[in-house]
């Protein structure tokens, strides 16, 4: 392989990976005896044609990562027209799986992006969602997808990771009458934010299995009915003033909470 020769890449999608393998078995040689040409975003014949008459003129070798069925089978049948060596990436991997284990692939060009770019919204997500967790830091409010906002023990932190999960980014504020609400969630469109509430007797009941796994007395404030219906009249009017939906979470799954917000969401959209 001589300096000026040249190893077309070619892909219908961007073909990142076989650029990466080319640049591998090139550098076995110690230096970099060939010229790649990367080609991504290949979807036509025409284009295919370009690139062999291309090819043919540099006796060049032309590697390849194109999953679309019609495309691929053109290409190969032309390039061996033309006499060209080339190398498929993907093909005999996608073969092989696919025989093992008897199922059919998508065929979609630049899956694997897109699944990585899916994976890190999420993570990206759920990052956010701990550290804008129980009003750690109010400014998290304006760069949220979702506010949730409710007393404590109404499910707002597994809600919000829940709904991280889904690529969503979450923010909750707890509401106790000792404390204002960040002016931030009177500065946002109510559409964003999600009130919590529930049973007093059922907050009784979680709050007091709260208490019991500290190791404090019941007779704690925090489990007291009175102070439960107190947080309770606070947060509604809280809930009221900014005009955003309010859930009842006292019989609901987390699952079934968020199937309700996204509903709404999915409604204003």
């Amino acid at each position: 392989m001589d300096e000026k020769s040249v190893i077309y890449v070619i892909s219908d999608s961007i073909g990142e990976t076989a650029d990466q393998v080319t640049r591998a078995a090139i550098a076995q040689y110690g230096v970099m005896a060939a010229d790649i040409r990367r080609i991504p975003y290949v979807s036509e014949k025409e284009t295919i044609e370009e690139l062999i008459n291309e090819a043919k003129k540099h006796n060049s070798i032309i590697v390849y990562t194109l999953v679309i069925p019609e495309l691929k089978e053109y290409f190969e049948k032309e390039a061996k027209k033309q006499g060209l060596v080339i190398v498929d990436i993907m093909g005999p991997v996608i073969e092989a799986i696919s025989h093992i284990t008897k199922t059919k692939p998508t065929y979609t060009p630049g899956i694997i992006r897109q699944l990585d770019e899916e994976y890190f919204k999420k993570v990206e997500a759920i990052e956010f969602a701990v550290k804008y967790d129980d009003g750690k830091d109010p400014k998290g409010v304006k760069k949220a997808d979702i506010v949730i906002i409710g007393v404590s023990r109404t499910s707002k932190t597994p809600l919000s990771m829940y709904l991280a999960n889904k690529n969503l980014k979450v923010a909750n504020i707890p509401l106790v009458p000792e404390v204002e609400p960040p002016k931030e969630l009177y500065e946002i469109s109510s559409k964003r934010v999600f009130g919590l509430t529930s049973s007093p007797h059922k907050l009784n009941v979680i709050r007091q299995e709260r208490l019991k796994a500290l190791g404090l007395s019941f007779e704690a404030n925090y489990a007291n009915m009175d102070r439960i219906l107190q947080e309770l009249e606070y947060a509604e009017n809280i809930m009221k003033k900014i005009g955003c939906p309010i859930i009842d979470v006292t019989n609901k799954a987390i699952e079934e909470t968020a199937s309700i917000i996204l509903k709404i969401m999915k409604e204003d959209n």
